[in-house]
């Protein structure tokens, strides 16, 4: 007699850096014992997930791959399929509509894709945030007139999305007015620079906040922060992100009442008066001034590296949350996290964020012990793991403070070596 199969749930996680191979992880320990599959993954997704080799943004090839495999969930880890509307491509379509995608319509997904489209929607609902104006090729002469009014350092954002570096912060006003111009004629940026924001400089701590919410209840997740330069002491360009921690030291139980009283449940109520069904992540970056939050920017998604410090805090079964999203029924399900600091530190290749190369051989991984390594720009070369980006590894760690955290993250990048390999020395260094 044959035996009863178990119905298993098979997902689909759509992105391939670190963020995914967090969630992935976090999954894979659900009681539901789910079956992974990553479009497209990477070398560390591939020791729990089936990787498939297509484009997120392709959505004709994850119609394609949903349907053959039973894909019964979907949950969409970057910026940009949201953006170009991956929920609603799953919505208008008969044989996918009834499969529930974890993040935003395209409608939602506006508070990353449109930096203006943000700033309005926060002044609308009394989110506190800079003062700003927006400006095109057209009102370049009104844009240099704003940047007159305003004291140093001046703010200037890429409308679109710039792959995280589309934001300048520049001492100098003459220096500012040819950033503005170069932006807006010479096209900077590309596309995402047919408009830029210019808004008040916030001086004050940074850190970032993140929200899981079914449209109507919501869970607060941990705060973390991240550190974005390349070089020591927050020193040097931009880069995605080279390490952060969480939970922030400074965001006490006092800040963080402010913070979802201020800013999360405006934010929640707001999307719901404007109409707008939002079922996923809502990332604040947050400015902490004199013990108030300050919205700088909202993400539609998890930020990285901040996801891998955030999920592996949730003790809850993250399947049973994203459930919740899915049916509107988040406020029943339980939500507990761990009192233990998380950190981790990007091991990044030579030259990021600037030139780099790729297929540098890793060597050491199967050394590390008591540290979590979340796979970003990594694949499978034969017989190797190799690089296969800029940010290449994540080394996160839990301990009883940040400092014992950090020890366990840097003593075991110490076992792992590839040519030109880079890492930040002191990250949580401001926080000490």
């Amino acid at each position: 007699m044959r035996e009863n199969k178990q119905y298993t749930m098979n997902i689909l996680i759509l992105g391939a850096g670190g963020r995914e191979h967090a969630f992935a992880l976090k999954l894979s320990q659900s009681n539901q014992k789910p079956t992974l599959f990553m479009a497209p993954g990477n070398a560390g997704t591939a020791t729990i997930a089936t990787n498939l080799p297509i484009d997120p943004v392709d959505f004709q090839a994850v119609k394609k791959e949903v349907l053959e495999n039973s894909i019964s969930m979907v949950i969409v880890g970057p910026e940009a399929p949201l953006v170009a509307g991956v929920h609603d491509y799953f919505l208008s379509d008969d044989d996918l509509k009834h499969i529930p995608v974890i993040g935003p319509k395209k409608d939602g997904a506006e508070l990353e894709g449109s930096k203006e489209f943000s700033k309005k929607f926060m002044k609308k609902h009394g989110v506190p945030t800079a003062a700003y104006e927006a400006f095109t090729k057209e009102t370049l002469a009104a844009g240099k007139a704003f940047l007159e009014t305003l004291k140093p350092p001046f703010v200037l954002k890429a409308d679109g999305l710039a792959g995280g570096k589309g934001v300048l912060i520049l001492e100098s006003l003459e220096e500012a007015k040819s950033e503005l111009e170069d932006m807006l004629t010479n096209q900077k940026f590309g596309e995402a620079s047919s408009k830029v924001v210019i808004e008040e400089y916030l001086d004050g701590i940074e850190l970032s906040v993140f929200v899981l919410t079914d449209g109507k209840s919501y869970k607060v997740l941990p705060s973390a922060k991240d550190y974005k330069r390349i070089g020591e002491g927050d020193k040097g360009l931009n880069t995605g992100g080279m390490g952060a921690i969480s939970p922030v030291p400074f965001a006490d139980q006092a800040f963080l009442a402010k913070v979802e009283e201020r800013v999360v449940k405006p934010t929640v109520e707001g999307l719901q008066k404007d109409g707008i069904d939002y079922r996923g992540f809502i990332f604040i970056g947050l400015m902490n001034i004199d013990g108030n939050p300050f919205v700088i920017e909202y993400n539609v998604r998890m930020g990285d590296p901040e996801t891998e410090v955030v999920i592996p805090r949730i003790q809850s079964d993250l399947l049973e949350l994203f459930q919740g999203v899915a049916t509107q029924t988040l406020h029943e399900k339980s939500f507990e996290l761990t009192d233990k600091t998380a950190t981790t530190v990007m091991v990044v290749a030579g030259g990021y964020p600037e030139a780099y190369e790729k297929g540098k051989i890793i060597k050491g991984l199967e050394s590390v012990e008591g540290t979590t390594v979340f796979h970003a720009g990594t694949t499978i070369s034969g017989e190797n793991i190799v690089t296969n980006g800029g940010r290449v590894m994540a080394f996160t760690s839990l301990g009883e403070t940040m400092e014992e955290a950090l020890q366990k993250s840097y003593s075991n990048i110490q076992k792992v070596c590839f040519e030109e390999m880079n890492f930040r020395t002191d990250i949580g260094f401001d926080l000490i």
